[in-house]
């Protein structure tokens, strides 16, 4: 039986950081005068809103990978691996939050991530078929 409490952790991780995303952007509506639903007007809370629109949408990819290797290939690396992605996920947005070209590198390395666990979960998946 695995031992899913590492992964089970990144997880709570990534729930962190997608609520604190989106209070971000609660706080940025007010700051800058930006009423739902508009979604821009000024470049400061657009920065913010695609901050966690994009952590959401990587997010999506991500834990599917996470548990998936966990699953099928190693539950602690799939969490120290899943780390670096919340790291990554963390420098992204306030790279982007700052300027939006900025974001790139931080970017890159939790894509990566998203990709090395996909692969890995693939290969896991198709081993148990063997």
């Amino acid at each position: 039986m695995h031992d899913f409490h590492w992964p089970a952790l990144i997880t709570l991780l990534v729930l962190v950081l997608l609520f604190v995303a989106g209070a971000k952007v609660g706080a940025a509506r007010g700051k800058y005068g930006i009423q739902a639903p508009a979604v821009a007007g000024n470049p400061d809370f657009e920065r913010i809103f695609r901050v966690q629109m994009n952590t959401n949408e990587s997010a999506l990819m991500f834990l599917p990978a996470l548990w998936l290797f966990a699953a099928f290939v190693s539950s602690p690396w799939s969490a120290g691996i899943g780390a670096v992605w919340v790291v990554a996920r963390v420098w992204y947005a306030a790279a982007y939050a700052r300027e939006a070209n900025k974001r790139g590198p931080a970017f890159g390395l939790s894509a990566a991530v998203t990709v090395v666990l996909m692969l890995g979960a693939a290969w896991g998946v198709a081993k148990s078929f063997m």
